[in-house]
């Protein structure tokens, strides 16, 4: 399924906010500004074509409610979601489709007994299910409570 391009890091904050707002969430947004603030700014002061680069932007947000997320959107269109200690790199484009996907309850805990194993995937309609392994030490209450 293709989302909407998000061109910029404003333009995600911006999608997810309304996201957030239709489900409910309250949102807090930090953002980092300019080269001395974000790590697109270790990576030089130009472009490829020798033009001066933009200036980069990058942005934290957080959500309360259960599950704690947290989504870090980086200047070159990539974002890790956090979700209750978990990290899944994200595209930037499927930010809002996967926090969608959680908040719709499209999350479940795959645990196996031999060999021991516990994976947390997401399931966002139209793409590959997001997965990430979960260790003993990182079960939380609401990962262990979707564990099939």
């Amino acid at each position: 399924m293709s989302h909407p391009h998000l061109p910029t890091t404003q333009s995600a904050v911006r999608a997810v906010e309304e996201l957030a707002a239709r489900h409910g969430r309250e949102v807090r947004a930090q953002h980092d500004i300019g080269r001395d603030r974000t790590f697109a700014g270790l990576a030089g002061n130009y472009g490829g074509d020798g033009e001066p680069a933009p200036i980069p932007h990058e942005a934290l947000l957080e959500f309360g409610g259960r599950p704690e997320i947290a989504v870090r959107l980086f200047t070159h269109d990539e974002a890790v979601v956090t979700l209750d200690g978990i990290a899944f790199d994200v595209q930037r484009d499927s930010v809002p489709a996967f926090l969608d996907s959680v908040w719709s309850g499209l999350v479940h805990v795959k645990a196996r007994t031999f060999p021991p194993s516990t994976t947390m995937i997401v399931t966002v309609p139209g793409e590959p299910g997001y997965r990430e392994s979960v260790s003993m030490r990182d079960l939380t209450p609401w990962i262990a409570g979707l564990i099939r």
